[in-house]
């Protein structure tokens, strides 16, 4: 607690008071917040949720995982009304999860018990039964369920905002809402085992809990194998890029680089999350087809012949057929290929201009040249970034986008970037390669023409 700023410690003190509040208050006004017949409902409830609470599931969406342990405090405000629901909640300050801090079960705990007591007298307010419903007036329940379901998941989500707004500085508006609709439909959609619990226990009481564990566990080892697939993608990705980038040494971390800028202009244009894991693929392997040209021509320390020039201008063509089997590129395969098209017509290889070039190749445009600028090379230092910037800003309209650059300048402002570290030297058979750095518009390749 100590490492929480002041205002995050005010708050931590406040939500855990109001959840001892509650409880005590039901202790006061009942002489007990479950009764005694209602005990066992619960410790099964209660067991639940610690189980729910220490095996988050995730979800599609980068270091995004949703607890379905709500869904037991839900069904206790059926089976024993808003102080049993805050009972439930607060088992999770006993969560079993690793590495978590107890500033963190103590939130939790007393943010779980005001939402579910909370949700609780929303179910009461809206004639909702508290017991175990009988099988004929189950549709009775419906309706307050979802009342208390829609107050449980928003306020659950802006308590936990509000605590990681203050321990953070960072403020609601500025958090990433990528992937948002997702992760509402998937935490809404696991609220229903609450109701399926409630409504299984007239039937066959405690065994309903194991009944929802079931799709729980299969739901998380289809989650699992879905992760693992996109660890072999990102291994596949990377064992690629590092080929390129041992074949041509001005070009270390390029490809990381780009990757990551092309990212944030993806997401400042509104790319959905799946295109903008397709760019950040594109944005890796963007110089793949390198592979395909020779390592003289590459290393060459003096100007390019008109063959070997031609050879360096097939490199987007080569790396869509390198690419090509791999299936899950999707749109990537366009920003491979056409990533040194200009925007008035005059890039390669295919000569495209303004909307005739695919939306994937604006971007790695930008991103590739800007990095190309902003990075050390062996014949000059890196520009800063207001100087590769103001290029950038110059070529609109002409090399590049001008949307996308725009695009970029924005994303900047607010994320701004941090160039490579300088690095050591290359060796003096590859220090030579001003006339081969076709990345950077600023510098031209020399051409020999003629015999």
């Amino acid at each position: 607690m100590r490492d929480l700023p002041w205002p995050a410690r005010v708050y931590l003190v406040a939500v855990i008071g109001a959840a001892a509040a509650l409880i005590v208050r039901g202790v006061i006004v009942s002489g007990a917040p479950v009764a005694t017949e209602d005990l066992d409902i619960l410790l099964v409830l209660a067991l639940l949720f610690l189980v729910c609470e220490s095996m988050p599931t995730l979800l599609n969406m980068e270091q995004t995982a949703v607890s379905v342990s709500f869904s037991a405090s839900l069904a206790a405000v059926v089976l024993i009304g808003p102080e049993g629901a805050a009972l439930v909640g607060l088992t999770a300050m006993v969560s079993v999860r690793p590495g978590l801090p107890l500033v963190k079960r103590l939130f939790n705990g007393a943010q779980f018990a005001i939402c579910g007591y909370t949700a609780g007298r929303v179910y009461e307010a809206l004639d909702g039964r508290v017991g175990v419903p009988d099988v004929n007036a189950f549709d009775d329940l419906i309706g307050p369920y979802v009342a208390a379901t829609a107050v449980f998941v928003p306020l659950n989500i802006a308590l936990t905002l509000t605590m990681i707004g203050l321990a953070t500085h960072v403020r609601a508006t500025e958090m990433p809402r990528r992937g948002m609709a997702q992760f509402l439909l998937s935490y809404l959609g696991y609220g229903t085992f609450g109701l399926l619990v409630a409504g299984l226990w007239a039937t066959v009481a405690s065994i309903s809990a194991v009944l929802v564990l079931v799709p729980l566990f299969v739901a998380r080892w289809a989650f699992g194998q879905y992760h693992a697939q996109q660890r072999s993608y990102d291994a596949t990705i990377a064992a690629l890029c590092q080929a390129v980038e041992t074949k041509d040494y001005y070009t270390r971390g390029h490809c990381t680089r780009v990757s990551h800028a092309s990212s944030m202009i993806a997401q400042e244009i509104g790319m959905g999350h799946e295109r903008v894991r397709a760019i950040r693929y594109a944005g890796m392997l963007h110089d793949v087809g390198k592979l395909g040209v020779p390592t003289k021509v590459l290393q060459k320390d003096g100007p390019l012949t008109e063959e070997e020039f031609a050879a360096i201008q097939l490199h987007p063509m080569r790396g869509l057929e390198i690419v090509r089997g791999i299936g899950f590129l999707d749109e990537a395969y366009a920003g491979i290929m056409h990533h040194h098209e200009r925007h008035d017509g005059t890039g390669y290889p295919m000569g495209l201009a303004g909307d005739e070039i695919p939306e994937f190749a604006k971007v790695i445009a930008v991103a590739d040249a800007f990095d190309s600028m902003t990075s050390d090379r062996s014949y000059r230092g890196a520009r800063p970034v207001p100087v590769a910037l103001d290029e950038l800003r110059r070529s609109a309209g002409t090399h590049f986008d001008p949307v996308m650059v725009a695009a970029f300048i924005r994303a900047l402002e607010r994320e701004p970037w941090q160039p490579p570290r300088r690095v050591d030297p290359p060796p003096p058979e590859v220090a030579e390669t001003q006339i081969k750095d076709h990345d950077d518009p600023t510098m031209p390749i020399q051409v020999v023409t003629g015999p």
